[in-house]
């Protein structure tokens, strides 16, 4: 029987739907929002309040429909005070990037925060990013492994849930959108499943990227992309990192269109992957920052309100065919012990 403490269960179905599924909508982003927004409206007329203003616009239209949302507290404290009352609320914790001049691409949290604060802030589950490849040397493999223990510990202390989302890297090929990154992705996708599902990491959801590079599976090879995998092929890689899986996990957009996004977990359902729902970003608003930049906040408004939501709508249907609610992981509500963590020492 699973045990859980009654502050991470409670929380983990306060980001759930009524089905058990996580359908949550991801705009935590922080320098690459900058750039997307100077990008769109021009250098000389950004202002850092478009970017406060879009993702309290986002937060305030969208969480209508989601099940939760993540967000930063650096760019999006506005959009936290926005959000629907019914949406749970999941808080960045990790610094943005990474020390370039250090080799390994080690993660470090928000120096300011602790998770007993993001509990007083109001969040119901933190979120952190590791670049991991599970290839590294092992002097870097330890300092990230030991990094998850401690933030697996800090969180059964403060009772919340933890998210940990992965990305996967190498180091000799760095161009993570290219065909030979594509042939050594899935083996390194599930390697990390592996690894980060350990029980002594206490990671509470597994936020992941698919398997494969999806442009390059054969059938769904647009713009003359080069056919890396078969469909067997990255059918049976999404069976195998979903197999890999010992704890709930969910599937990020990774920047992706909008249709990519959708065909990825359609054809996740279809081949036996067992995820648990998505935190999905710029394949749901990336369109709304032009809208924003065209016509501001009224341009943007009509943009959530129609493009925005059917965005939104068109994943919930999706989930509610194909997830897997995140208790489902554990063998069912009935198999679940929930305790108190006051009353577990």
């Amino acid at each position: 029987m699973k045990r859980i403490s009654r502050g991470k269960f409670t929380r983990l179905q306060q980001l759930s739907n009524q089905d058990g599924v996580i359908a949550a909508l991801a705009i935590d982003q922080r320098g690459s929002m900058v750039k997307m927004m100077e990008s769109a409206v021009g250098k000389d007329r950004y202002k850092v309040d478009m970017v406060y203003e879009f993702k309290e616009l986002v937060s305030q239209e969208l969480t209508k429909y989601v099940s939760a949302i993540l967000l930063d507290e650096q760019y999006g404290f506005k959009g936290m005070a926005k959000k629907n009352s019914n949406a749970g609320l999941i808080m960045s914790y990790e610094k943005t990037g990474y020390d370039a001049s250090t080799p390994g691409r080690l993660p470090d949290i928000l120096p300011e925060d602790s998770l007993q604060r993001l509990l007083k802030k109001g969040a119901d589950a933190a979120k952190v990013l590791v670049y991991y490849n599970p290839d590294d040397p092992q002097d870097i493999l330890d300092k990230k492994h030991a990094f998850l223990e401690r933030l697996g510990n800090e969180a059964r202390a403060a009772d919340i849930p933890v998210f940990v989302e992965p990305i996967v890297y190498d180091n000799e090929i760095t161009d993570d959108k290219s065909p030979e990154f594509a042939k050594i992705k899935p083996q390194k996708v599930i390697k990390t499943i592996k690894e980060f599902t350990k029980d002594q990491y206490y990671i509470d959801i597994l936020k992941v990227e698919v398997p494969v590079l999806f442009k390059n599976v054969e059938g769904f090879n647009d713009n003359n992309n080069a056919v890396v995998y078969s469909q067997k092929q990255a059918a049976d890689y999404f069976k195998q990192a979903s197999d890999a899986a010992t704890r709930p996990f969910i599937y990020l957009s990774a920047g992706v269109p909008t249709k990519t996004f959708h065909e990825e977990l359609i054809f996740a359902g279809d081949n036996g992957a067992k995820f648990s729902g998505i935190l999905g970003g710029r394949a749901t608003w990336f369109e709304g920052v032009a809208a924003y930049a065209k016509g501001g906040k009224d341009g943007l408004l009509r943009w959530l309100d129609s493009v925005g939501r059917e965005n939104v709508e068109h994943l919930n249907k999706i989930l509610k065919q194909y997830a897997t609610p995140w208790y489902e992981i554990y063998g069912g509500l009935n198999k679940i012990e929930v305790f108190d963590l006051s009353l577990s020492n």
